[in-house]
């Protein structure tokens, strides 16, 4: 993924020491360097220590962000000193950029208190953050009202802020692809295109036989349908798969790695149960767990809401995400459950993998119409849970999020499946069920929640639950 980018403001107030602002410039750009991150911030010589005081100072600095919009995805305002809260809140109306904000206040010591060395940002803080709302403008705070920037904490903070800017800048103009239609037994996969589009996502849609038809194009020697398998038998392990089903899954691939490219795709979601196995003849889970391991996130039945949740956690995280069922319960503990699918899971989730044939869909199609899914244990360890839905009764985007644990209990099934405890996990089935939420949920091996929740609803308004 590109590089995070700040727009900087700091703060000053002329009856403040001035040296604590140059301080505090240095401090932050000083940080940001050592996170990877990249910074937009005023020149020493273009204000006093290229902090922000004067209405002057404001403007200078929200034109250098207008110059620069297109690289910066946050702003944060560092408080080296009460600052002034007008410039602050000028520089960021000015500008005209609509990202996320974090405003960071520079504690003061007990023991240097005199005039020479007083802060108030505490105080200050206050008063930059009553600006803002007076101004209908949202942003973010750190964990801890007063924190050090050169602090572990802080850099956790930074980290969190640039999750959420991530999240916020990744949805904008974002498109997905839609390949066929939902099966007629998933009306829980239904959802509203206008609402989407409402909010900046904008689904393309294929029909399945459209996409099956150029794959009758394809020669068994064309350049990416050779490439596509040699990619696929690299990937898994194939020993157990027929050589005619991974040359469909191949030519499938490499059409439905044609369309994304041109259609400029972020994910897709795909038609699979059970058109794909009656009249093509394979499932296409490990060409879907390709994709989702490769950032580009694809879920099944046509989900499209499940594969917007796969996309939110993964731009959260920046690794994979994977779309399962909310299972089965597991023994009689009520925190634990089993998350399952048939799979199409990245790779990276499993313990070890193997391609194979999905053993549900066998029963009714034949067992040599199913090869392709991909079989693993889900490895332990944190993951975040996450799970979009339109309410088109209410004209909102309504989510869920939390975070769990994938354990190592015993347990032997098919398909890709995994243990995951959660806390209150009564609360939450609960909560999904009275709101009508879908048995698919998106998750990421990664602990995410909290940008999440708070780029969702603060910054995009999307009724968010966040389950603790």
């Amino acid at each position: 993924m590109r590089k995070v980018t700040f727009g900087v403001i700091v703060g000053n107030r002329g009856f403040f020491p001035d040296i604590l602002a140059k301080e505090g410039r240095k401090g932050i750009l000083d940080v940001l360097k050592e996170k990877g991150y990249g910074a937009v911030a005023l020149p020493m010589t273009e204000t006093k220590y290229g902090a922000v005081e004067t209405l002057e100072d404001a403007g200078k600095c929200a034109e250098l962000f207008a110059a620069k919009a297109s690289q910066i995805d946050g702003i944060i305002v560092t408080l080296p000193n009460f600052g002034d809260e007008r410039g602050v809140a000028e520089t960021i109306k000015r500008s005209g950029l609509d990202v996320p904000i974090l405003i960071q206040a520079e504690p003061d010591a007990a023991d240097r208190m005199g005039i020479d060395r007083r802060r108030d940002s505490f105080c200050g803080k206050i008063s930059v953050c009553n600006n803002l709302r007076q101004a209908g403008i949202a942003f973010s705070l750190t964990r801890t009202h007063t924190v050090p920037v050169a602090s572990a904490e802080f850099q956790a903070d930074l980290d969190r802020f640039a999750a959420i800017c991530r999240i916020v800048r990744g949805l904008k103009n974002v498109r997905f692809g839609a390949i066929g239609t939902r099966p007629a037994a998933f009306n829980t996969v239904r959802y509203s295109e206008k609402l989407l589009e409402f909010a900046g996502i904008e689904i393309e849609p294929v029909d399945l036989f459209e996409i099956l038809g150029h794959v009758g194009k394809l020669a068994d020697n064309d350049r990416k349908v050779k490439a596509k398998l040699a990619a696929l038998t690299q990937y898994t392990d194939t020993q157990t798969i027929p050589a005619d089903g991974l040359l469909k899954m191949a030519k499938f691939g490499a059409v439905v790695d044609t369309w994304i490219k041109d259609q400029q795709l972020a994910g897709t979601a795909i038609q699979c149960w059970t058109a794909l196995e009656e009249f093509f003849g394979i499932v296409p889970c490990t060409l879907m767990s390709m994709m989702s391991q490769s950032l580009l996130p694809s879920a099944c039945e046509v989900d499209v809401m499940g594969l917007l949740a796969m996309y939110i956690l993964q731009l959260a995280a920046d690794t994979p995400s994977a779309l399962l069922d909310w299972n089965n319960n597991f023994e009689q503990d009520p925190d634990k459950c089993v998350l399952f699918h048939c799979s199409n899971l990245p790779k990276s989730f499993f313990t070890s993998d193997r391609m194979d044939y999905q053993a549900i869909i066998a029963g009714s199609v034949g067992k040599e119409n199913t090869y392709g899914t991909m079989v693993g244990r889900i490895k332990a360890g944190p993951a975040t849970f996450c799970r979009t839905m339109t309410d088109d009764v209410e004209g909102v985007i309504r989510a869920y999020v939390g975070e769990g644990e994938f354990t190592d209990d015993a347990l032997e099934t098919f398909g890709g499946f995994g243990v995951m405890q959660i806390d209150n996990l009564q609360t939450l089935l609960g909560y999904i069920c009275r709101m009508g939420f879908e048995h698919h949920v998106a998750v990421n091996l990664s602990q995410t929640a909290d940008p999440i929740a708070e780029a969702l609803a603060n910054y995009l308004a999307w009724d968010v639950y966040r389950h603790e």
